[in-house]
């Protein structure tokens, strides 16, 4: 269509990058066939769990002050729980982040003496604070929660033998990371952590199991709550918001474990009675309706990015060919200069602030200067278009995100473009 490659011309992209791209596109076109087939059965999962709560009009207005009574956020949650196929939900929009909806799981069903077990390796960079492994004030170690975690074998699978060893009579909860973080690890899919989940929970039948499931929702026609997970927990600026969440998380699991994490969110004695909804409520369900097709953008986004970068002798995690677990695709771009250009690229292709240049800079919770690129409706929604990663070996970039896949694809493109304007790479 010579109309739109004038345009991406125009926008920046030469001739040469575009066709580079669209025999990429050739190669996937039944994968993304597959793609499409599972967010059509999310589609109807979220649709049927709508109609059988009743969703209205009514659900739509706004609460202030205490927020007694709030229907519309009360039933929010229902259709959360019938979804995730638990027995409670909390989703709300004073829960911050992703960081601040485990962090809640995690000092709501832990108490003082109690191990918190990481059998996956070490966590994200953020919760590391909130453990207590780089120490910090209000940790969960300066509650006297203890903390130990097994490493993953060699090849990126899960030490057994080392994690029987691991769990003892203190090990109160086990925390299991679906994605890989700012790491270069595989991404476990949901059959997986039920495997590692039974196993744990052969071991100890009473030990509380929270799936980190960031950046996975809707990616499987399963999540871990079908498969033991206690709790499942996320943000609503990434997959399960549809990019239209302004705020907000949510934690998914039995009734036990959520009430207790509603009374560690407002207070003991209060729980999930207080909170108000501020109007946001049309968001958050519209978000949720619309996040299946979403999060199929963004896959197709990433699966587009390791068909590009890896021919060109770029390590890709998950390569171009492997399934896929959560929506993000990490690069080993092997310099801070190629990192500066990728995100360059990415950012010149944002609806917002696409006039910026990222560049890499100190950020809260974490021990390495991050660059990051997001020209965002919502400030560092990781559903939208994105790229990031700490300036440090192997210097790899975490592309997620689109809300569309159209602007997923610009953004690789554009990310590719930058690379060749900078002569770090040749077609």
């Amino acid at each position: 269509m010579e109309e739109l490659l004038e345009l991406y011309s125009v926008m920046g992209v030469s001739p040469a990058v575009y066709q580079y791209g669209e025999e990429a596109l050739k190669r996937l076109e039944s994968r993304f066939s597959e793609i499409d087939k599972i967010a059509e059965y999310n589609q109807a999962k979220v649709l049927a769990a709508m109609q059988k709560n009743h969703v209205s009009a009514a659900c739509f207005a706004a609460t202030t002050g205490y927020g007694y009574d709030d229907m519309g956020r009360d039933n929010l949650e229902r259709v959360y729980a019938d979804v995730f196929h638990t027995e409670s939900a909390l989703v709300r929009p004073q829960i911050t982040c992703g960081t601040h909806a485990l962090t809640v799981a995690l000092s709501a069903n832990l108490l003082p003496g109690d191990e918190l077990l990481s059998p996956v390796g070490l966590p994200y960079d953020t919760l590391q604070e909130v453990i207590g492994i780089r120490p910090s004030p209000c940790s969960l170690a300066e509650y006297g929660v203890s903390y130990r975690q097994v490493d993953l074998l060699e090849d990126g699978s899960f030490d057994y033998e080392g994690i029987r060893s691991a769990i003892n009579e203190k090990t109160k909860l086990i925390t299991i990371q679906r994605s890989k973080g700012y790491a270069t690890r595989p991404t476990f899919s949901v059959t997986q952590i039920g495997e590692l989940i039974a196993f744990c929970k052969k071991i100890k039948p009473d030990v509380l199991v929270m799936v980190d499931n960031c950046y996975g929702e809707f990616v499987e026609t399963i999540e871990p709550s079908d498969v033991g997970a206690d709790m499942t927990v996320g943000s609503l600026i990434k997959n399960p918001g549809g990019g239209l969440a302004p705020i907000g998380g949510y934690i998914a699991g039995t009734k036990a474990c959520i009430d207790r994490c509603g009374y560690r969110l407002s207070a003991p004695g209060l729980g999930q009675e207080v909170g108000a909804n501020l109007g946001l409520m049309p968001a958050l369900y519209q978000g949720f309706f619309l996040a299946p097709t979403v999060v199929a953008g963004a896959e197709k986004g990433a699966i587009f990015a390791a068909n590009l970068y890896e021919p060109l002798g770029f390590p890709c995690f998950p390569n171009a060919t492997e399934n896929r677990h959560d929506i993000i695709q990490a690069v080993e771009l092997g310099s801070e200069a190629a990192m500066v250009a990728f995100c360059k690229g990415i950012q010149a292709a944002a609806p917002v602030d696409s006039f910026a240049s990222p560049i890499p800079g100190d950020m809260p919770g974490y021990d390495s200067q991050v660059i990051m690129a997001a020209g965002a409706f919502v400030q560092g929604s990781s559903i939208e278009l994105s790229a990031d990663g700490p300036i440090r070996p192997p210097y790899a970039v975490y592309f997620q995100g689109g809300l569309t896949w159209y602007h997923a694809k610009l953004g690789i493109l554009m990310s590719l473009q930058k690379m060749i304007d900078a002569d770090l790479i040749q077609l």
